[in-house]
């Protein structure tokens, strides 16, 4: 086995490097062979997980957040060097989707038993979905979110202690000014005009670690979920956020949800856009669904709600 261990040190608000040196032990002692990658700036997962593919690298494990996960997957589009995450990010939404162990105060070797779990896993192919020339393998988020994630980053290691605190924090502050915008969704051709607070175009279920807002997505369905939240000012955010979390906003009137291959958004005034939580522009831009273009590193028990074709390759095809 030849793997990359790609580490953002800026990522998550522990120091980590004792136990990537456990991890790397232990992939050593099962035989593997193992470079290591430190990130310096934005890119450079990205950078490093291209060099893995061309220097035929098996598999590059992501020690970081979403960001940095978002960064190798769009590095490894369209190769057969499989990703696997060793969550050390504030949010580790990937990783709380695929059921891998992330950091608690009960769970003092996180980043080990991730190792362990990853080591004995299955390779899934799954989609990306890309927006403009990015790929993302989490979701994009135009409007409230990616104003907040403005607002935000970059973020300081004391800052990012405070886990989510600081985004719910950043959320009010932003909502309570952010106003509706003028927007143009075109869905596969069909054209929607309305007035929103938020659009996520999404590739997985969750979001924001905490609620199932693309509820109905697959990781290998060949499409992508479009959820328009519809609205003027704080009280459409307010009433959203509720609905939300009580896992009712699909039955609101006020939120329009669609399944497709390809949408565009455009906007009266240009919104910001992130994906897997990285700023990456403004409106207008497109965003499809790019089918089949990652292998995945996921645990035998993750659920197989997250795909549409149950059937998977071992991983010790890769990992004997």
């Amino acid at each position: 086995m030849k793997a990359m261990l790609i580490f953002n040190p800026a990522a998550g608000g522990r120091d980590v490097e004792r136990e990537l040196e456990q991890v790397m032990a232990y992939w050593e002692g099962r035989g593997w062979q193992v470079s290591f990658r430190d990130t310096w700036g934005p890119g450079d997962a990205t950078t490093f997980a291209r060099e893995a593919v061309v220097t035929g690298y098996q598999a590059v494990f992501v020690a970081g957040g979403d960001g940095t996960v978002g960064e190798a997957a769009d590095g490894l589009a369209g190769s057969d060097t499989a990703l696997g995450v060793l969550p050390t990010g504030v949010g580790n939404v990937w990783a709380l989707e695929m059921g891998i162990p992330t950091p608690s105060p009960l769970r003092r070797h996180s980043l080990l038993d991730a190792a362990e779990v990853l080591a004995e896993g299955e390779i899934r192919r799954i989609d990306l979905g890309r927006a403009g020339q990015r790929h993302f393998i989490l979701w994009a988020g135009i409007g409230l979110d990616a104003k907040v994630t403005e607002r935000i980053e970059p973020r300081a290691r004391p800052t990012k202690r405070l886990g989510t605190l600081a985004y719910v924090v950043a959320a009010v502050l932003v909502a309570k000014d952010f106003r509706g915008t003028r927007t143009r969704v075109v869905i596969d051709g069909h054209s929607i005009n309305t007035r929103c607070i938020l659009v996520i175009v999404s590739n997985a279920q969750l979001y924001a670690k905490l609620v199932r807002v693309a509820a109905e997505a697959y990781l290998d369905d060949g499409l992508l979920d479009v959820c328009i939240f519809k609205g003027v000012n704080l009280a459409s955010t307010v009433h959203h956020a509720i609905k939300v979390f009580a896992r009712r906003h699909l039955r609101d009137p006020q939120v329009e949800y669609y399944q497709c291959r390809k949408v565009s958004i455009s906007t009266a005034t240009p919104l910001s856009v992130q994906v897997d939580g990285d700023l990456i522009g403004t409106t207008p831009m497109e965003f499809e669904i790019v089918p089949q273009a990652l292998n995945i590193i996921v645990p035998q028990n993750s659920s197989k709600r997250l795909f549409l074709n149950a059937q998977s390759e071992q991983l010790e095809r890769i990992c004997p």
